[in-house]
């Protein structure tokens, strides 16, 4: 066993998904690796967060605000669960679609009217998501925008079907135009990533099982204190990296934020303090990365990183039904049937089910006046567990359906006001009755547009690994929680850690990629299962 001065030091800067797992992985070996992890807020989790709210008027006694769920493949995030003691549940996930029945409403529970008019886009569809399968670095490169024009869709099957599919799905909001024309493929066709099956003639196929979380902070406490348990990890919470410098030996400046504020006019003056480590992690935006660099960081880097483009949303968590009911449909009606299929009996029984179960936990609508730019809602009610008596910790052997015995007057909603800075002229926030919100956030969102996938993703490996550095996060490749969590465990395999999930096969195949992806490289001899895995 290797003496304590022989440890590698490593400092990791930010405690959310990516900086959590890194920390994990680095964990399980003491004699390797001292570990001191930075939070500028006062707990870990980063966009992971849970609120109370009143549970007499709404049912339960918490919200998960932040991040809400999953697609069942994510392999690695319910593993590090799993270890913590925690499960997620399973909830089937309908959709709600725009507002008007013959212009713009559709869900994936049963067939509309406006399914059957855009019957022949969704037919082609279905050829398209294999010709970009196979050019995919080809269509990495294009925006949806001109993938729809390349292959002659109309214009209102983007706006009223494409747009809005993959805005809801991988949070890119009114970016969506923008949005790289793989990532549809990987929404329907990629098993570390799909989420609907697609069909030729409703375009969703069904109601796929998604995951709704357990109790977020809980989770990361567990984290938290799991880390600590094993000695050389050292979380230093309500901490701010104001600077780095690289020479051989790294050198971190930090200080205390006493919470999220970052006013020191609020907070008081702070006394920086440095220390000294040979491996850096940072997981962080892109954004913060840079200001960390600072001067030190190289031209290569403030090129790639300096390419990720992030928007400001806010995120209103209210019950206000009669808002929801001016814009979505909460309710099934006979009106938003598809009219033509009649002498079908699959047809049939789906409008019976949503007679009998139209529970939607996803809303988004366009904008009127810019169907390019849309805006999005959850009902929390309806898709987090604790809603339905579910425990914090999750489930054994329960699943969450909808909850038909709570009425919609007492549900709870999140309603999305994307892209403050190029959209806040078409906001209806205003509308929402303020006796009725319970809480608004700002967020601050990565954009997935086409330029990401051409000036970011591809090049990561290049600096990766160098200056003693490692970049990490969902924003490195994919917006996803996921991909956060892997992308921690690569960068401490890349310091020599272990990768804790080497004897899952599904958990391997996203490893593998992101290795391969940001960093360039494969798994060492002696943790491959062939010459490439």
């Amino acid at each position: 066993m290797a003496g304590a001065n022989s440890k590698k030091r490593v400092a990791i800067v930010g405690a959310g998904a990516a900086g959590m797992s890194a920390a994990y992985a680095l964990s399980r070996h003491p004699e390797l690796f001292d570990v001191v992890l930075y939070e500028r807020s006062s707990y870990t989790g980063g966009m992971a967060t849970s609120s109370p709210i009143d549970k007499d008027k709404y049912g339960a006694d918490y919200i998960n605000d932040g991040v809400q769920g999953c697609s069942p493949v994510f392999y690695n995030t319910f593993a590090i669960l799993g270890k913590l003691g925690f499960s997620c549940t399973e909830v089937g996930m309908q959709v709600s679609f725009g507002h008007d029945a013959e212009q713009d409403f559709w869900s994936n529970v049963f067939p509309s009217q406006v399914i059957e008019r855009f019957r022949s886009d969704i037919k082609k569809f279905g050829k398209v998501l294999k010709v970009i399968k196979a050019l995919e670095p080809f269509f990495a490169l294009i925006s949806v925008t001109a993938m729809l024009k390349i292959f002659g869709f109309s214009k209102e099957f983007g706006e009223v079907i494409v747009y809005p599919l993959v805005a809801l799905f991988f949070g890119t909001g009114n970016q969506t135009p923008y949005v790289s024309a793989a990532i549809l493929e990987r929404v329907f066709m990629d098993p570390n990533m799909r989420l609907f099956e697609y069909s030729p003639t409703s375009f969703l196929a069904s109601i796929p099982e998604m995951r709704a979380f357990p109790k977020l902070s809980s989770v990361y406490d567990a984290w938290r204190q799991e880390l600590e348990r094993t000695g050389n990890v050292r979380i230093s919470l309500d901490t701010e990296v104001t600077r780095a410098k690289r020479r051989g030996k790294i050198e971190l400046w930090s200080r205390s934020t006493k919470g999220t504020a970052n006013d020191q006019s609020v907070i008081g003056p702070s006394q920086e303090t440095s220390d000294e480590f040979d491996e850096m992690i940072i997981a962080t935006d892109a954004n913060a990365a840079l200001q960390i660099l600072g001067e030190d960081a190289s031209w290569l880097e403030k090129k790639i990183l300096g390419n990720v483009k992030y928007l400001w949303d806010v995120t209103i968590t209210h019950n206000d039904l009669e808002y929801m009911q001016k814009y979505y449909r909460t309710q099934y009606s006979d009106e938003l049937r598809s009219k033509s299929r009649d002498d079908d009996p699959q047809a049939q029984e789906q409008f019976k089910k949503a007679r009998e179960d139209f529970h939607p936990l996803y809303y988004i609508r366009s904008y009127p006046s810019n169907k390019r730019k849309i805006e999005m809602s959850f009902d929390l009610t309806n898709y987090q567990p604790q809603f339905k008596g579910i425990p914090p910790r999750g489930p054994e052997n329960q699943k969450a359906a909808g909850n038909p015995n709570s009425p919609l007057s007492k549900h709870v909603f999140q309603t999305i006001f994307l892209d403050r800075d190029g959209s806040k002229d078409l906001w209806s926030k205003g509308e929402i009755n303020p006796d009725k919100i319970i809480m608004d956030k700002w967020w601050k969102q990565q954009s997935h547009r086409w330029q990401h996938y051409g000036g970011t993703v591809p090049w990561m490996m290049f600096i990766n690994g160098k200056h003693h550095t490692h970049f990490v996060g969902a924003w490195t490749v994919l917006n996803m929680h996921e991909i956060a969590v892997v992308s921690g465990f690569a960068a401490a395999y890349r310091l020599g850690a272990k990768y804790p999930f080497n004897d899952d096969n599904n958990c391997r195949r996203l490893f593998l990629l992101c290795l391969a992806l940001s960093h360039g490289v494969r798994m060492r001899k002696a943790d491959r299962k062939g010459f490439f895995a």
